[in-house]
């Protein structure tokens, strides 16, 4: 892969881009800090939900289901505004 080809990947320069995930990592290591998040509490969190799933057999269909609808309520009108407001940059 040229140089070229890997910063179009990276959508900038290596350095650019290793700056800005430095930065980002920071800001969201405090707000995870203020909020007494830990990374091995939500990884934790992730086995144990898995676990629940894999215990509950059928019925964590239904759980997924409703999970997915949950998140579809939020995430599917975020998306239709932001499509929205995105047509009109274009003209």
């Amino acid at each position: 892969m040229s140089n070229r080809s890997f910063s179009r990947f990276l959508g900038d320069s290596p350095g650019r881009v290793l700056i800005k995930l430095i930065f980002l990592s920071f800001v969201v290591g405090v707000l995870l800090s203020a909020l007494n998040l830990h990374p091995l509490d939500l990884f934790d969190g992730l086995i144990d939900f898995i676990e629940r799933l894999w215990n509950m057999g059928f019925e964590a269909l239904g759980r997924l289901g409703s999970y997915f609808v949950l998140g579809a309520v939020v995430v599917i009108p975020v998306w239709v505004v932001l499509r929205l407001l995105s047509l009109g940059r274009r003209d």
